[in-house]
């Protein structure tokens, strides 16, 4: 199948200065939104490098969400309490879109399978965010990895 790639998408995708870009790109339109701007009211900018180095993480670069940030654990129970909507999760994925379609490499299978991540993960954390902050989650694992073939 002509689809095969290797190395990372975090490589394909130009590492984190680029994980950056679409970072602080898709926030400026979410900040601005009227379905998503109440999710993100105790937003600070600091939000912006946390999600630019989980995303890394998550695409194969460095740990440095697992090393620093508290790793899945954390990113998970970030999302307690916020019950967010289906219309929500919906309109993420919108302004996600557009951010991928602006910031990252004009490459249709790097895209997609960037977007199939967000949307795997919007699902999770729609469905976490419907328990109560403080929430025991268990043990989640590992901070989950995304490759050109999807999930790991």
């Amino acid at each position: 199948m002509s689809d095969e790639r290797s190395g990372s998408l975090y490589d394909a995708i130009g590492g984190i200065d680029a994980l950056r870009r679409l970072s602080n790109t898709f926030y400026e339109g979410v900040l601005a939104d009227p379905v998503l701007a109440p999710v993100f009211a105790n937003f600070t900018t600091t939000h912006i490098e946390h999600v630019a180095v989980w995303l890394g993480e998550i695409f194969g670069g460095p740990a440095r969400f697992t090393g620093e940030l508290g790793g899945h654990q954390s990113l998970l129970r970030s999302h307690l309490g916020l019950a967010i909507t289906e219309e929500q999760r919906s309109r993420w994925m919108e302004l996600m879109g557009e951010a991928v379609r602006k910031e990252l490499p004009d490459d249709e299978l790097l895209r997609r399978r960037v977007l199939e991540y967000f949307d795997w993960g919007t699902k999770i954390a729609k469905d976490v965010s419907a328990a109560p902050a403080g929430a025991d989650l268990g043990d989640p694992g590992p901070t989950p990895r995304w490759g050109w073939e999807g999930l790991k």
